[in-house]
């Protein structure tokens, strides 16, 4: 794409950010968040007990671990844009296949391929914004594109319903069917608009450039460096850990516990998704002008109350404030922590510390719902496992207090 930029009355790295959010929709919204509203019909289709249905999400969860651990190796040698592309066409493919499934064993195998796809479309996209951006830009940035998760929780809660509305039986089927072609059609867009840093295509990151650029020295990332590593790590695992065991089970929590029926659980869960696309760009901005360490309090602080709520047993009007704070605050810890690790260790080190950090954020996404669902079938309410996810995002808290700033500012 020669000499684009110069015709563009703005940065490309806009167009970056407009390309993470469709990949964002595709490979997180709509291949893990759409699951939940898929389940109560795919239940009935395929004859599932409820700890198949516990096991198809933790497979999914455990692809996005393997490919943590694979994809410095894969961005090294592909580069982001490769890496992003096959990600999601291995997305795209699963779900169609699943649309045609019969059979547990293979949905649970094509589950776990489509995370281990998820797991090589985010990683290098959110990467992509340490490269783009300069630091003062570069949490808004990364809060834009995580829009794309809130856009497709909202647009799952009623295209799902719909469907099933319009084709009974049928309907589940019809949705992977859908989610699989849009995958597709992303993917597609992502191979051709891509660009895996500034230099390819002759320009400067977004931000103000400073006489020595720190961000490209050695010297930039700290002597304890892997204290700062683990650190992060510990946070990205707490809150891995909690949000899945809020966004896997609250929609259950609304149909068996408050008798919701399916369409009103699927507008509340549509609610998260709106509040959602606030969450990355308010905190994300917030975190540029506070600092990572504060904006990370303030977001653990958010998350805290909102599970204190679900778990009060108060009520709908606990249960409907509960929904709201969880939306406002559920895609900020990402944003905060992929802008947050190249603050701390630099551009060179970016990719490889923010695959580390992630790979205790998935160890804590598919450990936190199957322990949620042991705590609930032995209590028989969902209300003790809410309790515990505030109890650890209290615990975050003091974590964060501790952890020291970036050295250095550019």
């Amino acid at each position: 794409m020669p000499n684009l930029h110069s015709r563009l009355p703005f940065h490309y790295g806009w167009i970056i950010v407009c390309l993470g959010i469709l990949i964002l929709f595709a490979c997180l919204g709509l291949a893990r968040f759409a699951y939940g509203m898929l389940l109560p019909a795919m239940r009935e289709g395929l004859g599932l007990a409820y700890d198949q249905m516990g096991y198809i999400s933790t497979a999914n969860f455990a692809g996005y671990l393997i490919a943590v651990a694979l994809a410095p190796l894969a961005i090294r040698r592909f580069k982001p844009r490769l890496t992003i592309t096959c990600g999601l066409l291995l997305i795209a493919c699963c779900m169609l296949a699943i649309s045609q499934s019969s059979s547990f064993l293979v949905v649970l195998l094509l589950y776990t391929l489509t995370g281990i796809g998820s797991g090589f479309a985010n990683i290098p996209v959110m990467v992509l914004v340490s490269h783009w951006f300069r630091r003062e830009r570069r949490g808004r940035a990364a809060g834009l594109m995580v829009i794309g998760n809130g856009v497709a929780i909202v647009f799952s809660g009623f295209f799902i319903p719909f469907l099933n509305q319009q084709f009974g039986e049928q309907g589940w089927r019809i949705g992977w069917l859908s989610l699989g072609l849009i995958a597709i059609c992303i993917s597609v867009i992502a191979a051709l608009l891509l660009r895996n840093e500034p230099k390819e295509m002759g320009m400067e990151p977004v931000g103000r450039k400073v006489a020595l650029d720190v961000e490209t020295m050695s010297v930039q990332e700290p002597s304890n460096g892997g204290q700062i590593i683990l650190w992060l790590g510990l946070l990205y695992l707490i809150f891995g850990a909690t949000y899945m065991v809020y966004g896997t089970f609250i929609v259950t929590t609304m149909v068996v516990e408050f008798n919701f029926a399916e369409s009103t659980a699927g507008m509340f869960w549509s609610w998260v998704g709106f509040f959602g696309l606030f969450s990355g760009v308010l905190f994300g901005t917030l975190s540029d002008k506070i600092g990572r360490k504060a904006g990370l309090i303030v977001v653990f602080t958010v998350q805290t109350l909102a599970y204190l709520l679900a778990g009060s047993g108060v009520g709908t009007t606990a249960l409907m404030a509960s929904v709201a704070l969880y939306g406002i605050a559920a895609f900020a810890i990402p944003t905060i922590m992929a802008a947050a690790v190249a603050d701390y260790m630099g551009l060179n080190k970016a990719a490889a510390a923010f695959s580390i950090v992630t790979l205790f954020f998935a160890v804590g996404q598919t450990v936190g719902p199957g322990v949620a669902g042991l705590i609930a079938e032995a209590s028989g309410s969902f209300t003790t496992s809410y309790l515990c996810a505030a109890a650890l995002t209290g615990t975050a808290i003091l974590f964060a207090i501790f952890l020291p700033n970036p050295r250095s500012k550019d």
